[in-house]
């Protein structure tokens, strides 16, 4: 897909694409194997745009400080594009505090229904911006880690440098 942007930072190289008022629209480890759809549905969108020098570097500073455990909170601006359910699913992500985790049933349960289980974990999959929407806290209802676009590793450095209990 045309727009999309090679980062190298602390956690590997990530990719972003951008819409035109320079938010992010999406951000992605770079060889996740689950990436394909996601850029797919990024570039129905319609045409991504080059952000400007200051955009991208804000956007690894602020990763690379992430990944060496100086930053708890993002204040790069994203535009989720989704349905409305995965907007609400999406939503709780953000809710789920820096080091603490939630399971798919939990996040279903505070959606209003614990038999969401699935469908929240289809969002959840689906969530266009890895990190900053943070999907990486979700994991299974024994304490698992489960699915990761980024792998399974990476989830695991993520929840690590959160200081999360895992």
């Amino acid at each position: 897909m045309n727009g999309i942007h090679r980062i190298d930072t602390g956690l590997g190289p990530i990719q972003a694409a951008f819409d035109g008022a320079g938010a992010v629209i999406y951000l992605g480890f770079a060889e996740h194997e689950f990436r394909a759809p996601l850029l797919a549905r990024v570039a129905g969108l319609g045409p991504a745009v080059v952000p400007s020098e200051t955009v991208l570097a804000r956007l690894r500073i602020q990763l690379d400080a992430f990944a060496e455990g100086r930053l708890r909170h993002f204040d790069i601006p994203f535009r989720l594009h989704g349905s409305e359910f995965e907007r609400r699913v999406w939503a709780e992500l953000q809710r789920i505090p820096f080091a603490e985790t939630r399971s798919y049933g939990q996040l279903a349960e505070a959606l209003g229904d614990r038999n969401l289980s699935r469908a929240v974990g289809r969002a959840n999959g689906a969530n266009p911006i890895s990190i900053l929407v943070p999907c990486h806290r979700v994991i299974g209802a024994g304490g698992a880690l489960t699915g990761y676009a980024g792998g399974l590793d990476m989830k695991a450095r993520l929840l690590r440098i959160e200081g999360a209990s895992i």
